[in-house]
Formats: C-alpha cells, sequence, structure tokens
C-alpha cells in the first residue's frame, strides 16, 4: 500500500519536519511505502535524515525547464535533490492556474527527469447525468496523451474529487463509490496503455480519509493506496491511518 504525505505549506520549520521525520520513520517499518512530499526550503533536511525506506516527492514542479524564471523549481532540480516523486496537477495547483495543457507539460518533464508522476484528477462537483465522468477521462487523456505508450505506464494517479476534500469521515466518498471510479478510471487506463501495461499503475484515493474511513476506502473500492493532505501533519492521525493499513 503507498501512502504518499503531502505536507503542503503546513511544516514551516525544521523542528516540526524532524518531528515528522521521526514518526514516519518508525511507521515506514510497517510495510506500508511512505513517500513524504515537504515544502521545497526543507527538502534537504528530510533527505538527509531519511531513511532509505521512505521516499521524496516534489508537491509540483515547474512547466518550464530552467532559465531565466525566478522563483520556479524544474523537475531536473527535483531529482538532483534525491526526489523520485513529483505530485503533478493538484486540485489546488489547477485552482491556482494549471490547465491540462500545463499538466501535460509537467508530466512530460517529470518523466523526462526520471520522476514518477503522481497525476491528481478529480471533479468539482457531481451531476446527475454523469458529466463529471468525461470531465475526469479528459484529464485523464490530456495528461497522458504527450507521452510515448511505454511512458504511460510509468505514471501513479491520484483521484480526488475535488468536493470530498477537507470534510469529515462521515461527509467522505463512500467506498462502493470509490470503488466504481476506480473501475473507471482503470478502463480509460486500459484504453490508453498498449497490452496489459496499464495494470502495473497504481491508483490512489484522496479527499478526508481518516483513521476510521481508511480500511472501508481502500478495502472496498480496490485502490492502491492514498494521498494524504492535512491528515499527515497531525502525527497521530497519520499514525493510526499508517498502521490501519499495515
Amino acid at each position: 500500500m503507498l501512502v504518499i504525505a503531502n505536507w503542503k505549506a503546513y511544516v514551516e520549520d525544521v523542528a516540526r519536519a524532524k518531528e515528522l521525520l521521526a514518526r514516519a520513520k518508525r511507521l515506514a517499518k510497517r510495510g506500508v511505502t511512505i513517500v513524504l512530499a515537504p515544502p521545497a526550503p526543507l527538502f534537504g533536511l528530510v533527505k538527509a535524515a531519511r531513511p532509505g525506506s521512505i521516499s521524496l516527492c516534489a508537491q509540483d514542479i515547474s512547466a518550464t525547464t530552467g532559465g531565466a524564471h525566478t522563483g520556479e523549481a524544474t523537475a531536473q532540480a527535483y531529482a538532483a535533490a534525491g526526489a523520485t516523486y513529483a505530485i503533478i496537477g493538484h486540485s489546488e495547483r489547477r485552482a491556482a492556474g494549471d490547465t491540462d495543457g500545463v499538466v501535460a507539460e509537467k508530466i512530460a518533464h517529470a518523466i523526462a527527469h526520471r520522476l514518477t508522476p503522481v497525476l491528481c484528477v478529480g471533479e468539482r462537483e457531481r451531476d446527475e447525468d454523469g458529466r463529471y465522468l468525461s470531465f475526469v477521462r479528459d484529464q485523464l487523456t490530456s495528461a497522458l496523451a504527450v507521452l510515448l505508450p511505454k511512458e504511460r505506464s510509468q505514471i501513479v494517479v491520484a483521484y480526488e474529487p475535488v468536493w470530498a476534500i477537507g470534510k469529515s469521515a462521515a461527509d467522505a466518498m463512500h467506498p462502493g463509490e470509490l470503488g466504481e471510479m476506480a473501475l473507471y478510471i482503470r478502463k480509460i487506463l486500459a484504453e490508453l496503455l498498449p497490452g496489459k501495461s496499464s495494470e502495473r499503475i497504481r491508483v490512489l484515493y484522496g479527499g478526508s480519509v481518516e483513521p476510521e474511513n481508511v480500511c472501508d476506502l481502500t478495502a472496498a473500492s480496490g485502490i492502491d493506496g492514498i494521498l494524504v493532505g492535512h491528515a499527515s501533519v497531525d502525527g497521530a492521525t497519520f499514525s493510526a491511518l499508517v498502521k490501519s493499513l499495515g
């Protein structure tokens, strides 16, 4: 089971980063694959102190390839800093202006520098006519269109319905609904990838995952892991999540 802890901008000091990393080290022994996505300024600190069992992830990468772009962090720079994953197309980045075209560019840059893209897809709201299904299909199709067929199996897909993010477990997605979406995503991937290579792609879920619902969500839906935001910087909550999966 893959667990990606997106610290976002919640962690702003060295002491807090060290505290969360120490906890992650203990949890990494439970048979769950843990990937940490710290803020860029703390990347070096986490890399230096992490065990080999924990991988590092960029929270985002630049759509540029370097040069006169102040403040941008490229895929190449993150790879050199020790990242092996990169979150791309997160709902917060899309809300800030990342179009499907920008997401596709970032996916291509990540693959070129041997970072595993964690492609985030998900509808803002659900409608009775099922238009949200076409929305998710378009996000997947446009992101993979720039890749060679053999490159498409190198991604991870994180389904994060925007309407389910930041709520309580009681308001989270129903395991049955998640199972249907996971099957739908795998069906699209099977159409976009040659042969059975789509079966190698891991599908994660993000959206109000808490200790009390994580087992139901993962067991009933057949997903391969979770992308955790705010809960990943609450030590007790994150520990309970990982222990439930381990």
